[in-house]
């Protein structure tokens, strides 16, 4: 990946994970409160990661075969996540790049979440 590459995906990347936390902390009264729920349920109703990530996507105009690529690509060392692909080469190559940005993401956002709890009263 070229720097020039790299340098974007780092923006996106801290882009998103700036926004989830601002808005896990809203949905879920605080930053301890989000900590737990993220951390039990991805999924629960006031976590949503993948919903979260399908929009992300969709603003940075990633929601594509190409756009997909460029997420694989920053993310070429990270284990894949047990997901199962179907569909058009397509389809899998974004749902294989929303699932490993998602496992970034939730990470990203526990790291967050965390320095904000402890500053937390």
């Amino acid at each position: 990946m070229d720097l020039h590459e790299r340098q974007q995906f780092d923006f996106l990347l801290a882009t998103a994970v700036e926004r989830f936390v601002e808005r896990l902390e809203q949905r879920n009264e605080g930053a301890a409160n989000a900590l737990a729920r993220l951390r039990n349920n991805p999924d629960h109703e006031s976590v949503r990661v993948r919903e979260f990530v399908v929009a992300v996507f969709a603003d940075f105009l990633l929601d594509n075969p190409d756009g997909a690529c460029f997420v694989l690509r920053a993310l070429a060392k990270r284990r894949l996540p047990a997901i199962p692909l179907t569909g058009t080469v397509a389809e899998a190559l974004q749902a294989l790049a929303a699932a490993v940005f998602a496992d970034l993401l939730s990470q990203k956002a526990e790291e967050l979440l965390e320095q904000h709890a402890a500053y937390q009263p």
